[in-house]
């Protein structure tokens, strides 16, 4: 049985780090323009962007919250959640502050959406970060709790000391990001699980102060253009992204896009942060959800953040033999390390253990 837990490490200082991806305004030199993601934050100096952790000193664009930690955990690899990269398999997860989104439904909005200044935080370089993942034996390292695309710079760096010691990387991401910086972050990940927050511009645009045609875009990059392993969440929100109508879209458009063995999760909602007011998800739209996903051909498709059997498991497309079980986040996976059914030998989608 696999359990998350948290522990701490001592404080070490860290120098201040100049931020990759951006460009000074072509009207106003000391403006930096953040090419991070498509919010595209023009920031004066002694100013902070839309995500308050890539900040203007004096006309060049800083990351202070390099190295800075504000959660660091052992998870199942089952919780961020990704359901058939290395199956019952644990992760060093690690996680800073801010986020380039403005979620009403945030669930970790204290750490994404609230002032925590960089001082107070914890410093791990990213030699040390790995260190640490091989030091618990952990074969994986996950950067994860809040958006790690803004803080691109220190995820590449450790990513790559990570690889440097064989360790794989993960990102649970919301794919706000574009241009060199998706590139060069996908580049050194193995997996990433992406939020997909709704089908509709009026939701992002409302509810989180985003763009749904860019996340749509990096969904394509990451499935169509890298090696990355790719699985997708989605928060179903009642009355807000719960209509057969927009599921049965957003699952045609998976499909046709994504391919039909990208796993899709359905997650419930629990009133929180800005958004109390809409009742939490009935198990029953999220089963629904999942008919709706695998008349549009999806292969598997799961039902997260309730209790029960229904939706946990991974099934053999071709037989239907159960080849991974989960009840919480017990896994039991029968899946050979050749990533084929144990009963009828037809592939399982995923990345597994020899």
């Amino acid at each position: 049985m696999s359990y998350s837990y948290t522990f701490n490490i001592p404080d070490l200082p860290d120098p201040p780090k100049p931020a990759r991806y951006w460009s000074h305004s072509h009207d106003d030199a000391q403006t930096a323009v953040c090419e991070i993601c498509p919010q595209h934050c023009r920031i004066k100096p002694g100013k902070a962007g839309r995500c308050r952790v890539r900040v203007n000193e004096i006309g060049t664009l800083t990351t202070p919250y390099y190295g800075k930690y504000t959660s660091l955990a052992i998870d199942p690899i089952e919780k961020k959640p990704l359901y058939h990269f290395y199956p019952a398999s644990q992760i060093l997860s690690v996680g800073t502050a801010g986020c380039n989104l403005t979620c009403t439904f945030c669930q970790n909005w204290q750490i994404s959406q609230g002032a925590i200044p960089a001082a107070n935080l914890s410093f791990m370089g990213p030699a040390r970060l790995a260190d640490l993942a091989v030091g618990r034996q952990m074969p994986a390292v996950a950067f994860t709790y809040n958006e790690p695309s803004i803080w691109a710079e220190y995820v590449i760096d450790a990513a790559r000391e990570c690889r440097k010691r064989g360790l794989r990387t993960v990102a649970v991401t919301n794919g706000l990001i574009e241009g060199k910086a998706r590139e060069d972050f996908y580049a050194v990940m193995d997996a990433v699980n992406i939020d997909l927050k709704a089908f509709t511009d009026e939701f992002y645009r409302n509810l989180c102060g985003g763009s749904l045609e860019a996340v749509k875009e990096t969904l394509r990059y990451a499935v169509n253009e890298t090696d990355v392993w790719v699985e997708v969440t989605n928060l179903i929100i009642p009355g807000r992204n719960d209509s057969d109508g927009e599921i049965a879209g957003m699952t045609d458009w998976f499909a046709e896009t994504l391919g039909t063995e990208t796993p899709l999760h359905f997650s419930a909602f629990f009133p929180t942060y800005k958004l109390t007011d809409a009742p939490r998800t009935p198990a029953e739209t999220l089963y629904r959800a999942m008919e709706i996903a695998q008349k549009s051909g999806l292969r598997y498709v799961y039902a997260g953040n309730i209790g029960g059997t229904r939706g946990h498991s991974t099934f053999c497309p071709a037989c239907g033999e159960e080849v991974i079980s989960r009840q919480g986040y017990t896994t039991r996976c029968q899946v050979t390390g050749e990533g084929k059914c144990p009963k009828c030998g037809a592939s399982i989608a995923g990345r597994y253990s020899r």
